[in-house]
């Protein structure tokens, strides 16, 4: 796939987190520049100075602070000093190198990438994956009753968001909002996508599985609802804990398998706490690649996000592993699941308990649920057609002489 001219695109990625580590935004990054690079195009990652790098891809990296060496994910002071080296690190790239597009990862890669790049005109795309100023309070980076921090960084949320000529959303909900907001702005919905020959249900033999179970303290007849994603509050991991103690004396044979980083120590405390340990396991970070073998142990799994804008990339895995999902009845969620989903009202703790239940009440319509899930996420989502759109999207926005 290649411009009018018959040249394929210099794509620069900027993405102001540890790329790459196994969560949500860092898997997005990851899938669209594959997806990119397989369609012909050029796509370099500039990010900060911690990280892995994933096979195959080209990461550029700034120079880490002297004082902060050693950081973990998630809102920090420390990323104000961050986010002014990647601007530095990203000016030092433009002069080295032209691009076509900047593709501005969240709110601070499109105002970096739009003040920065228009020295050297280079159009600027913004990847947006949920308001800025409400998750910095879900987070608990900015207070919710300081009216005036709020206002000032809704201002720098609204100046971000001014940057893009185009913006990509994670969800057609976000691109409905953001069209109230800018309604003369080019705002196109880029739903999270899968691989689902990389993520599909027969990864694990039937031995195999009980073998892992086992590992893990499992028995291999029990029941076994999954997450696996960021162990933050906001992606509901007390609401994990408290529907476990509901369902403790009514299902003993259910196991709740609880896969990511960061604090699974502290996690795991709560958990003995609670008289959960021998049915809650936090079993720690995996790797993105051994993800699917990890899904493969489930029966069901878990979407309790507790965000009214972000996206649930993971529904994605959990439906090409044909895994019924339970979530909050969020526009996000129903996006992904329609209605395969399992939903409880948002942050309902006793509902949300309630459709792990009687999903498991009802074992016939779990597997038709399952059946039904694998396919939507064959037939609707996956990365080629996310490269496509971004592609037709850029091909827009170019000046009439790209850069050679």
């Amino acid at each position: 796939m290649t411009d009018a001219s018959g040249r394929p695109l210099r794509i620069l990625s900027l993405a102001p987190t540890s790329f790459f580590n196994d969560y949500g935004c860092h898997v997005r990054i990851l899938e669209e520049a594959r997806a990119l690079t397989a369609a012909g195009h050029t796509v370099d990652v500039l990010t900060y100075f911690k990280g892995n790098t994933p096979a195959g891809v080209r990461v550029i990296r700034t120079s880490p602070t002297p004082w902060h060496a050693r950081y973990e994910v998630g809102s920090s002071r420390h990323k104000y000093a961050f986010d002014i080296l990647l601007a530095i690190r990203l000016a030092r790239v433009l002069i080295a190198q032209r691009y076509d597009i900047i593709h501005g990862h969240l709110h601070e890669g499109a105002l970096i990438g739009g003040l920065i790049g228009r020295l050297w005109g280079t159009p600027v795309c913004m990847d947006y994956q949920g308001a800025l100023t409400d998750e910095m309070t879900q987070h608990g980076f900015l207070p919710a009753d300081r009216p005036r921090q709020r206002a000032f960084w809704e201002r720098i949320e609204r100046l971000a968001e001014r940057q893009g000529s185009v913006i990509f959303t994670s969800t057609e909900a976000s691109a409905t909002a953001l069209r109230r907001r800018w309604p003369t702005k080019r705002i196109i919905a880029l739903p999270d996508g899968v691989g689902v020959r990389f993520v599909r249900p027969d990864r694990l033999s039937a031995e195999e599985r009980i073998v892992r179970r086992a590992a893990l303290g499992i028995p291999p007849d029990a029941d076994v609802a999954i997450f696996l994603g960021l162990l933050a509050r906001h992606q509901g991991i007390d609401d994990i804990l408290l529907a476990a103690q509901r369902l403790s004396e009514r299902r003993p044979n259910l196991h709740w398998l609880v896969y990511g980083f960061p604090g699974v120590s502290g996690w795991r405390d709560r958990a003995l706490r609670s008289g959960l340990a021998d049915r809650v396991h936090f079993a720690g970070r995996v790797p993105y690649e051994q993800m699917p073998d990890r899904l493969a142990l489930a029966d069901l799994a878990l979407a309790p996000k507790r965000s009214l804008t972000e996206g649930s990339g993971k529904i994605l895995n959990y439906m090409a592993m044909g895994l019924p999902t339970v979530a909050y009845d969020t526009p996000a969620q129903r996006e992904l699941l329609g209605e395969l989903g399992r939903y409880a009202p948002f942050g309902d703790i006793a509902a949300f308990a309630e459709q792990v239940d009687a999903l498991l009440e009802d074992r016939a319509r779990w597997r038709e649920l399952g059946r039904a899930l694998r396919q939507r996420a064959e037939n609707t989502f996956s990365w080629e057609r996310g490269a496509e759109t971004m592609i037709r999207a850029y091909r827009g926005i170019l000046p009439a002489s790209p850069h050679s």
